[in-house]
């Protein structure tokens, strides 16, 4: 049994008519209690067989073949599977009709058997690759339902209308992991399909590295214990919840998500945990004013696990006459502060590069390079390292660089919202 825990950190101490709230709230999962059997798991992986993987010698699509039978070989016994196929539709490559099948040695092996086949043809309709995972999941209701999604290139043989359809289609039926592979795909739409199924998204440079990835995304899908997590958040009549985002491990506006639940409580969806597991959650409320003196319960936290509540946390607002107090930031609000700024200025920074704003690019590119710096991601600064020349980065100081491969700036791009966690004492 996972047991789940929240833990608030925050200045809860506001000036005379202050009316913003900031908090952090960790939530973290661990194993304890009875044991219990392990929730029924489906795990879909769709791979690109339009015609653009025979590019680079058909490098792409062996990588493709081989990462996609690397991840077969860690679903673990009894979890349902399936592989899709996807082109300008989307067709069953194992089984070979639609359906699941449960993981087995035997299984694992005819499936594989089957993607050594596979051969590349036709183009790219990811809305009806994603209403085919949707098809599959729907036969095992109530499982720990995954995805993993590989494209090659931008969704041309459909209207974005019906990619957004199709992702509306299937928000809250399952996770997607989805990535792009090389440098000829959409970051924006690639994105907009993770974020909104509650995964991640990030580019594999070259086929090479196709098998290392798709085996790690589909060991972390089998560790999870627990799905149907959301973040309860009550707020007092009168105050306005701004924004919920998750900080880490990446920074995801959880704001859009929200579920109302009553007048004062929204529910906002976390998706499926591991039982070793942690994450931050950072939390903005703007509250009626209040006078020196005054004490208020700004918001209450709470963890929902199968409609039912786990945990409870409070944040709190006390107004006070002393500036100290008062103007007091909390490690953990300035730490993940920083790090949304950090995100920000990549975002910014790149855009403006790609519209030829040089001197904007110089600046907001940075800037990034220096919060960075200072939040210790390290992993980020080296992204920023092949984009910029790094003269200081102690003040920010950098030159563009003129030759950017242009999977090194969407590396940059889409890995922009990853973050180190606060060193908490």
């Amino acid at each position: 049994m996972t047991i789940f825990s929240a833990q608030v950190f925050q200045n809860e101490y506001l000036p005379d008519g202050g009316d913003t709230v900031d908090a952090v709230v960790t939530v973290s999962a661990a194993p304890g209690g009875e044991t219990k059997a392990r929730q029924e798991a489906v795990e879909v992986i769709v791979i690109d067989c339009s015609g653009s993987m025979k590019e680079e010698g058909g490098a792409k699509m062996e990588g493709a073949r081989r990462g996609t039978m690397a991840a077969i070989d860690v679903i673990r016994d009894g979890v349902w599977f399936a592989v899709v196929a996807g082109t300008s539709n989307a067709w069953p490559l194992y089984p070979q009709q639609v359906g699941l099948v449960q993981s087995s040695p035997q299984t694992r092996a005819e499936a594989k058997q089957l993607v050594a086949r596979v051969r590349p043809k036709g183009g790219t309709a990811m809305g009806k690759w994603l209403l085919a995972a949707n098809e599959l999941v729907s036969q095992r209701p109530g499982a720990i339902s995954h995805c993993t999604l590989l494209t090659d290139g931008k969704n041309q043989h459909e209207k974005d209308w019906e990619l957004d359809a199709a992702i509306a289609n299937c928000v809250g039926k399952f996770q997607c992991d989805a990535r792009g592979l090389g440098a000829d795909w959409d970051v924006d739409e690639v994105r907009k399909i993770s974020s909104a199924l509650l995964g991640t998204c990030d580019i594999i440079p070259s086929p090479d590295q196709m098998e290392d990835e798709f085996r790690a995304l589909t060991e972390a899908a089998m560790t999870k214990a627990v799905d149907r997590v959301a973040l309860r958040l009550w707020a007092p009549q009168g105050a306005n919840v701004q924004f919920v985002k998750q900080v880490a491990p990446t920074i995801e506006d959880l704001t859009p998500k929200a579920v109302q639940v009553d007048a004062l409580m929204r529910d906002f969806p976390l998706g499926a945990w591991a039982d070793d597991e942690s994450r931050d959650y950072h939390i903005r409320i703007q509250i009626p004013k209040g006078n020196v003196g005054d004490e208020r319960l700004a918001a209450r936290v709470m963890l929902v696990v199968d409609d039912e509540q786990v945990s409870a946390s409070l944040v709190r607002a006390v107004w006070t006459g002393d500036q100290a107090l008062a103007t007091r930031i909390n490690g953990e609000v300035a730490h993940y502060t920083g790090q949304e700024e950090l995100a920000d200025a990549i975002a910014t920074g790149l855009a403006a590069r790609e519209a030829g704003d040089e001197a904007n690019a110089t600046v907001k590119l940075g800037r990034a390079v220096q919060l960075a710096h200072e939040a210790g991601n390290s992993e980020t600064v080296k992204l920023l390292q092949n984009v910029v020349e790094v003269e200081d980065p102690k003040t920010g100081t950098v030159r563009l660089k003129r030759d950017v491969a242009q999977v090194d700036a969407m590396a940059l791009d889409v890995r922009s919202t990853r973050t180190v966690r606060v060193n908490k004492k």
